[in-house]
């Protein structure tokens, strides 16, 4: 590549960050006695393995904007980590890029069956736990999630949950009669998950866990192509695996009044390319991969493959200049708002200089607050797509 290309990368703020609830506030949930795990990649602060009180994460905790996962590991004491770090240095799940459903459940009404969503059988209503709501049942229970249009052929779903009871799989599908579907369960004292079905399966166990405690279950899908996430552990890894796609995804789960099953928390996006290519093709690339801590400049681990891919696209192409700009929606003081873009962007810079080696000097970093919007803020899925990083080339 001749010449000095600019880029501008657009880093999505205003992430909101978990808070474990206090148990005794919500029937079935304890506070797992493990230290607290950050979620959707905590830049300097990371899940650590130790088993927190699961946080659910809000839908704006993704790139400084994707909801943040909450993941709690029971049980296993361990060092937080950063990007790049521990447990995090293999992980490669990158959502997509255009929100498709964004709900966390803020404003349904806490009792009743949440209005976005489409009932099928069971007992479901919204619940609230420190603040925040997930969807709870105490029967076998189903309902699904109503997109705007046929699922495309990429795209990634993330959301939080607790472990269904006597080792019934939750199942997650994505069309009617596809040989493929998602799935996961508690079973004896750790989380199992991945694919099932009729076609190819990859069912792998994960970590110890708390049957109580909340954990970020996230789904990849690039055709046929599929890799399974619980937490930061990749489940599934299967080139074959044929979900299907309509404009629905049903989800199972089952639940007891003594011990009921929660999910929340949900980001369906569609896409996902290289940022390379993308800006190649458009001038520009938005990336919905950097998470923050709420109200934080903490770069959550989950941030890893992004962050990795802006290091080696600095690497691979010497020329290339880039300026961070960081955005988020309209939550919140606007001086606030400007002020936290600003520190987050320089966050990445930081990372970027001091975990995979790029020259500062080649980064320049900027923030912008919520004035520059790339969707209205008037739904959750325009918030999300709002609290962003972009790369713009000059």
């Amino acid at each position: 590549m001749r010449g000095l290309l600019r880029i501008v990368l657009v880093l999505c703020i205003g992430a909101t960050a978990l808070t474990s609830p206090a148990a005794s506030q919500i029937g079935g949930i304890k506070v797992p006695k493990v230290p607290k795990v950050p979620t959707v990649p905590t830049a300097p602060a990371a899940p650590t393995t130790q088993a927190p009180a699961a946080q659910p994460a809000p839908a704006d905790s993704t790139p400084s904007t994707a909801a943040q996962p909450a993941g709690a590991q029971a049980g296993a004491a361990a060092k937080p980590t950063g990007p790049g770090q521990g447990a995090w240095v293999n992980y490669d799940f990158q959502p997509g890029e255009i929100p498709l459903y964004v709900d966390d459940f803020s404003r349904d009404r806490v009792g009743n069956f949440p209005k976005r969503l489409e009932f099928i059988s069971g007992n479901m209503e919204v619940a609230e736990w420190n603040g925040v709501r997930f969807l709870r049942a105490t029967t076998r229970s189903s309902f699904s999630i109503i997109l705007p249009d046929t699922l495309t052929d990429r795209f990634t779903m993330e959301f939080d949950a607790t472990g269904s009871i006597a080792n019934i799989f939750t199942t997650v599908t994505f069309a009617p009669n596809a040989p493929s579907y998602a799935a996961f369960r508690y079973f004896n004292d750790r989380l199992q998950g991945g694919i099932d079905g009729t076609g190819p399966k990859a069912l792998a166990m994960g970590k110890p866990s708390a049957f109580e405690t909340p954990f970020r279950f996230r789904i990849m899908a690039d055709g046929k192509y599929v890799k399974v996430y619980i937490d930061e552990t990749r489940v599934a890894n299967i080139p074959n695996a044929d979900l299907g796609r309509s404009n629905k995804i049903t989800i199972e789960f089952a639940g007891s009044e003594e011990k009921p099953a929660f999910v929340g928390n949900f980001n369906v996006l569609a896409g996902g390319r290289e940022l390379y290519d993308a800006l190649e093709e458009n001038g520009r690339v938005a990336t919905q991969g950097i998470y923050f801590d709420s109200g934080s400049d903490k770069i959550k681990p989950e941030s890893t493959p992004t962050l990795v891919e802006i290091a080696e696209m600095l690497k691979d192409h010497p020329d290339l200049d880039l300026l961070i700009e960081g955005h988020t929606d309209n939550v919140g003081a606007p001086a606030s708002n400007l002020a936290l873009s600003d520190r987050r962007a320089a966050a990445v810079r930081q990372a970027l200089v001091d975990i995979y080696k790029i020259d500062g000097n080649r980064l320049t970093t900027v923030g912008f607050g919520d004035t520059v919007p790339a969707k209205p803020n008037t739904t959750p899925e325009g918030r999300q797509q709002n609290r962003r990083v972009e790369l713009v080339k000059k």
